[in-house]
């Protein structure tokens, strides 16, 4: 870049010192005009500015205390249909009628996921469950609860609020269940707002909901809660910005936005209705932000006005400038500059455009390359069940020709199954592209192998395959999700049959242990693993061509470290290769933790 001679400013420096008493006295007549103008539209500014922006804050925060109501209102309401569609439902009135609730409260956990409700129960006549999303409440006694009671004295869907022994509220909607117009149980459907709470937690403003009696219900403030709103707002040492602005704020009278910024009171506080069970939302927000975009916008002004005074003084200068010549061959040195600065310019559009051309290329190639992955993937993931469906299918239409409907109705009901599978794990390959997942729920090991190996079961009847299993009796429960379990576990067992294919006796030894840790381990007796370090790269595989893409080790991998564990794989000192699964057990208080969350 080429050094610039700043010399004509020393010149101008020097030429003012040499001005007539006359300049002078004009150019401190412009200068103060300027800055009276200057000081008037910059006090005019201020007052125009604040009202402004303080409107635009009450505005925007009575926008969000009308969505939070909505949120509040709805999550409420979209609950409240579930009662009644449940109480109908034949399968949970058939369980009652006859005692046998062995499927209810996998169904209930399946309707759970659909609805996105925090619990459901169903309770016989005597208030005993019998059903729950959460197993632990199984036979547990509510004879003397308010939603078993109220549910069964009406013939409508009940709303309670129910305190817990931990000190928090329980909202449920409950309704009765009828068999020949007799009430044989009670479907209870708890309202999961405990999202909202964690949603506000995160939020820049304080959020307290009150019941019909003034009490503290849900708030963004833990120490708010089960408290009148007088009670929580005298809550000292809150950590957050705030709730120290609510602590230093000595009155809440209404006042204008205006005058909560000239005062000093920095809270502005909403109260609305949500329109449910006459709870009310009280909103505060603050205005800390109002005297930030006014003090930038006078900080704009004011450069503004700077640069004027400065251009006067600039213009004042060239007048008294004397030496024209030395000016001349400055301007001549400065275009001279100004042409190889604009060549330069000219160069350096030249190559961004080729460079914006090589990126846009560049973007084209990484998404035909990450449509490649996706596609491959996809291939993988769903021959699996695709060649389940044949099988079930070539069964059925055996079983038709030999007049036994009812055994082939059992194996299109199985391909219904692996339809819906298949569904599932494209959604799945959809989350592992985006290395996103969803939230992660108490899942027992040993469901998720048998679900596997019900899916493997034709393939390993086909090859004759002697399984040896060791499975606890006790539950192996672990975080994490029970789908992408069983395809990891499907993946190892494919790859251990495809490794047996060229032998005679066929050997596959699947245990199950838990500690601290638990594994599920998987080992063949084939050939072993030649090359352990690329295993689990994409795309490598030690098949045949058009036998595989070599992506489910990696795939199972990535799956299985989302969740919070690791999969790893070794040679067996008797021959064969060993695939393991391994993580954190769900035991004790972690069970609990994550049943609070």
């Amino acid at each position: 870049m080429p050094r610039i001679n700043y010399s004509p400013m020393a010149q101008v420096a020097d030429d003012l010192s040499n001005l007539g008493a006359g300049t002078s006295l004009v150019a401190r007549l412009v200068v103060i005009i300027v800055i009276a103008i200057a000081v008037l539209l910059v006090w005019i500014s201020n007052l125009y500015l604040t009202e402004r922006f303080t409107q635009e804050t009450r505005s925007r925060a009575e926008l969000r205390m009308a969505l939070y109501s909505g949120n509040i209102a709805a999550e409420v309401q979209r609950t409240s249909v579930v009662p009644l569609l449940l109480s109908r439902d034949p399968v949970l009135i058939s369980a009652l009628n006859s005692g046998d609730f062995a499927a209810t409260s996998q169904r209930l956990i399946s309707i759970k996921d659909e609805i996105g409700a925090a619990s459901l129960m169903l309770l016989d006549g005597d208030g005993r469950t019998v059903a729950s999303t959460d197993r632990r409440n199984i036979g547990s006694h509510h004879r003397n609860m308010a939603y078993f009671v109220d549910a069964l004295r009406s013939q409508e869907t009940v709303y309670t609020t129910q305190r817990l022994e931990t000190g928090g509220l329980q909202f449920s909607y409950s309704r009765k269940l009828e068999s020949g117009k007799q009430g044989i149980g009670v479907i209870v459907v708890e309202v999961g707002l405990t999202k909202l709470e964690q949603k506000w937690a995160f939020a820049a403003e304080a959020i307290m909901v009150t019941d019909s009696e003034g009490m503290v219900i849900l708030s963004s403030e833990p120490r708010w809660k089960y408290q009148t709103v007088d009670e929580a707002l005298k809550v000292t040492n809150a950590p957050s910005a705030i709730e120290r602005a609510i602590q230093a704020t000595a009155d809440w009278v209404p006042t204008s936005p205006a005058e909560a910024i000239t005062q000093g009171h920095a809270i502005l506080r909403l109260d609305g209705k949500v329109g449910f069970q006459g709870w009310r939302l009280t909103y505060f927000s603050t205005f800390a932000s109002v005297r930030e975009r006014v003090n930038g916008v006078l900080a704009i002004e004011i450069m503004g006005f700077s640069i004027l005074v400065a251009l006067v003084f600039y213009i004042l200068s060239r007048r008294a400038v004397q030496q024209s010549n030395l000016f001349q061959r400055e301007s001549i040195e400065l275009r001279a500059l100004n042409d190889r600065l604009s060549k330069e310019i000219e160069e350096r559009e030249r190559v961004e455009r080729d460079l914006e051309v090589a990126e846009q290329s560049l973007a084209q190639s990484s998404k035909l390359a990450a449509l490649g992955e996706m596609s491959a993937a996809v291939s993988h993931e769903l021959n699996q069940p695709l060649a389940a469906m044949k099988t079930y299918l070539a069964g059925a239409k055996l079983l038709l020709q030999r007049h036994r409907p009812d055994e082939a109705l059992s194996s299109f009901q199985r391909i219904d199954d692996l339809i819906g599978r298949m569904g599932a794990i494209t959604r799945q390959l959809k989350s592992y592209a985006r290395k996103g997942g969803e939230d992660l729920v108490p899942v027992d090991l040993r469901e998720a192998l048998s679900a596997a190996m019900s899916m493997m079961e034709p393939q390993l009847n086909q090859m004759e395959v002697k399984i040896t299993q060791s499975v606890p009796r006790d539950p192996v429960m672990v975080l994490g999700d029970q789908l992408r379990l069983e395809q990891v576990i499907v993946n190892l067992l494919r790859n251990a049959l495809d490794a047996m294919k060229e032998l005679r006796n066929r050997e596959l030894d699947i245990f199950m242990s838990i500690g601290e840790t638990a594994k599920l381990s998987v080992r063949d007796n084939g050939a072993g693993i030649d090359d352990l370090d690329q295993l689990f790269e994409p795309f490598y595989t030690t098949k045949k061509p058009g036998d595989g893409v070599g992506l489910g080790l990696a795939i199972s991998s990535g799956i299985v470290n989302d969740l919070g564990g690791r999969l790893i794989a070794r040679n067996s000192a008797s021959g064969g290769a060993v695939f393991e699964i391994q993580m954190p057990a769900l035991t004790g208080k972690s069970k609990a933790t994550a049943a609070a969350e």
